[in-house]
């Protein structure tokens, strides 16, 4: 299942369920995790992308390995909330990911990039380390946002 309404994402997991943020790009995907009581998001891991099917085997040893039970992908809609060539693609890896049988909720991730950036270049983060960090920072950012709003929402009994 692959949905953009949170409501709807909730209701299609198991309570106490650890989930995974994604930041897809062309060249890396960002990996982040929650704790299962959804309070917090952290960075965990960057994939090198190279051929779907690896980065697909890399993504269920990612889950496997953290008994992941749901994906938050970031989707980077145009600043007027409206999709561009990179959005579609998004969409595209997003229904790629079926095999994992896991649901996905995509996640508007305008500015979480930046913001991550921003932050980083506050605390005086060299820019070699920001190139080494930023996309498991921006995963880590976009599932913050989901988990903030997923927490809003009532739990399905």
């Amino acid at each position: 299942m692959i949905t953009a309404v949170a409501a709807d994402f909730l209701a299609a997991l198991p309570g106490g369920s650890v989930l995974a943020g994604l930041d897809v790009g062309t060249k890396t995907i960002g990996l982040a995790l929650c704790d299962s009581g959804w309070s917090f998001a952290g960075p965990a891991e960057t994939i090198r992308r190279t051929k779907f099917t690896a980065d697909l085997a890399q993504l269920r040893t990612f889950i496997e390995r953290h008994a992941v039970k749901g994906l938050v992908v970031g989707l980077p809609l145009n600043m007027d909330g409206t999709d561009s060539p990179r959005t579609q693609s998004t969409r595209a890896f997003a229904r790629n990911l079926a095999p994992l049988a896991l649901p996905v909720l995509l996640w508007d991730e305008r500015w979480s990039t930046q913001a991550v950036e921003r932050a980083m270049i506050a605390a005086d983060v060299s820019r070699a380390k920001r190139a080494e960090a930023v996309d498991k920072l921006a995963a880590a950012h976009i599932l913050q946002g989901a988990l903030d709003a997923l927490c809003m929402l009532p739990r399905p009994s």
